[in-house]
């Protein structure tokens, strides 16, 4: 969804893990039949009756980082209500449990959609305390077209090749170069995966953690989820609330605005976190040169933006490709530091280098990132309807770009292929939920891709849950991160499910530090947030 609840899964950079997939051939795994069955919301296609369960074949395949990691790989049906017919691949990675007495498996999901859990959950097993650790299977998966789950969706190569046009359309010729481009992008998904289309939404994802739990052989499975992963689990729990254990939600989408609405309320949040960012650079104008004044520093970005339209830096970045570069940014303020720095050599010094190479780092698609944005897209599409007529998105986007400029038009093209989508939408199911164990949700206050009132939307719904606040943070994903306040809460939960409201304070904001200006790789968990991406 940040693009958000993605921006993309197409610019994530993950933590590297050679990862072998063990295939269990002819696998006949449906969704196993559930604790207390919901009936489908309106739109929602149904599940039909379970098929045995097939049973998980795991081969080892360690790293040197983490040994005991195992692989796997689970056939389901393609489409839930007919589990007879076409079977798709997942694939799987596992962090046994140690203790002798286990709780059961621990799925893990970053969010997107689109974005790969089998890294995540190696992650998540080696930072959780050893205690806790040892009592989950920690189980990360690639959800339906994602990664090495198969077929694996890529609609369009070269979607996000430098230079693009401008993001934001002040002319008519722009406005229809960037309408082409994403049109174009609807076409070829259509074209390249109109068969499994239909079946790439948030309820069939949802289904497929329960053919894993079938598999799995246990009678409950607990889920940790980031950003879109709050919704993915939310959605399952609605399915299946006799099957849920323990639920950690981090960084959490409204499910109220699933998805329009969500990425307006985005655009506006994203901008008060880039306003941000240009105030911490005006705090330290001794270092960066831009001004001592937030005002000033931003006349100076936007002085930038127009600078980069006349002639794009390096050829590779203009106002499209800056926006996808300091975007990220608004994640995660560890990448401040750097990114300021090479705004302060561009507009103080000409130098365009350093702004090359944070486009390079944060903003540039490597080659594989198009199938993450397919599936983000795909699933954004087809979960709930987008607006059809192009003139109210035209008027939505430049009312929101009056108040928030940073990235309204940007987001706006990231989603736009829905309003060209072929698959007929899908009614977003209500997650209200009474009949779950208490769940754990934890939000920053200033979190711009899932803003706050999500959390408390959330909340509201899920009955018995409770909401640890960073008070004042503006990162999203924001435990197992390095703030020892939100890690110990997710810890205790886990052991015991025990849930209550508490606040936490933020860490920090990072400091310029001498030679590159980095920040320090425990401030705010950049190793976590190299698996979660941007836009997820």
């Amino acid at each position: 969804m940040l693009h958000p609840l993605k921006k993309r899964s197409p610019l994530k950079k993950h933590v590297a893990l050679a990862l072998s997939v063990a295939t269990v051939a002819g696998a006949a795994v449906a969704a196993a039949p559930a604790g207390a069955a919901v009936p489908a919301a309106a739109g929602t296609p149904a599940a039909a009756p379970a098929a045995a369960p097939a049973v998980l074949r795991w081969t080892g395949c360690g790293t040197t980082r983490y040994p005991s990691l195992q692989c796997a790989s689970l056939q389901v049906p393609l489409d839930h209500a007919a589990p007879q017919g076409r079977r798709i691949t997942l694939a799987l990675t596992r962090v046994p449990h140690t203790a002798a007495k286990s709780q059961g498996p621990l799925l893990v999901n970053p969010g997107g959609p689109g974005g790969s859990g089998r890294s995540l959950a190696p992650y998540i097993a080696s930072t959780l305390p050893k205690d806790v650790a040892a009592q989950y299977d920690v189980i990360g998966f690639d959800p339906r077209g994602v990664g090495r789950s198969e077929p694996a969706l890529d609609c369009a190569a070269g979607h996000f090749d430098p230079v693009r046009p401008d993001s934001v359309p002040r002319t008519v010729q722009a406005e229809q170069a960037n309408l082409d481009r994403v049109r174009a992008f609807a076409e070829a998904c259509q074209t390249r995966h109109g068969d499994v289309l239909p079946y790439i939404d948030t309820v069939s994802a949802a289904r497929d953690m329960e053919a894993i739990r079938a598999a799995l052989g246990a009678s409950k499975l607990s889920y940790f989820g980031y950003s879109y992963g709050t919704y993915l689990g939310a959605v399952y729990a609605k399915l299946h609330p006799g099957r849920v254990h323990r639920m950690v939600l981090d960084s959490v989408v409204d499910p109220d605005g699933v998805w329009y609405e969500d990425n307006l309320a985005q655009d506006r949040a994203f901008d008060a976190r880039h306003r941000a960012f240009l105030g911490w650079i005006a705090e330290h104008d001794a270092v960066y040169r831009l001004g001592t004044d937030r005002d000033e520093v931003e006349d100076r970005w936007y002085e930038m933006r127009a600078a980069l339209a006349a002639e794009p830096a390096g050829g590779k970045v203009g106002p499209s490709e800056l926006e996808d570069t300091y975007m990220p940014g608004g994640y995660y303020n560890g990448y401040w530091p750097v990114l300021a720095e090479a705004f302060s050599k561009y507009a103080a010094d000409g130098d365009a280098a350093p702004l090359v190479a944070a486009y390079e780092k944060f903003g540039a698609v490597a080659p594989t990132a198009g199938n993450g944005y397919s599936v983000y897209t795909a699933v954004q599409c087809r979960d709930s309807a987008w607006p059809a007529d192009w003139n109210r998105w035209r008027a939505d986007m430049w009312r929101t770009h009056a108040e928030a400029p940073f990235m309204t038009w940007n987001n706006a093209w990231y989603n736009a292929p829905c309003a060209f989508w072929k698959t007929e939408p899908l009614t977003a199911p209500d997650v209200a939920n009474a009949d779950l164990p208490p769940a754990l949700l934890l939000q920053a206050t200033e979190d711009a891709a899932t803003p706050f009132g999500g959390a408390l939307a959330m909340r509201e719904k899920l009955k018995g849950s409770a909401l640890v606040v960073e008070a004042g943070g503006g990162n999203h994903g924001v435990s197992m991160g390095g703030n020892a306040c939100l890690d110990e809460k997710v810890a205790a939960y886990l052991r015991t499910g025990a849930a209550a409201d508490a606040t936490c304070t933020a860490q920090p904001a990072p400091l310029p530090s001498a030679g590159t200006r980095e920040a320090a790789p425990s401030a705010g968990g950049a190793a976590l947030h190299g698996l979660l991406g941007f836009r997820s």
